[in-house]
């Protein structure tokens, strides 16, 4: 089982992953052990997160979210968009 997640920055940016841990992962960013672009923004928490059944099926979802607008993000963490 696999998670899409979406995290928010110290600046406000949001940003989009995917994992099999979603608290171990954030922990990951936080230590600044998960990737440049959250070292350097210093994240802040999890705004978002849904189940995948593998893979393959999130890996689609993160490419899918991360061509989206930040409203669009937004209105997917507030409910607005269907996860």
């Amino acid at each position: 089982m696999y998670f899409v997640y979406i995290i928010e920055c110290r600046d406000k940016s949001l940003y989009t992953g995917i994992t099999t841990d979603v608290e171990r992962r954030f922990l990951e960013h936080k230590n600044k052990k998960g990737g440049h672009y959250t070292s350097a923004k210093k994240v802040v928490r999890v705004v978002f997160t849904k189940q995948h059944p593998d893979r393959s099926s999130a890996l689609k979802r993160e490419a899918e979210i991360k061509r989206w607008t930040r409203k669009q993000k937004l209105d997917l963490i507030t409910g607005k968009v269907s996860p």
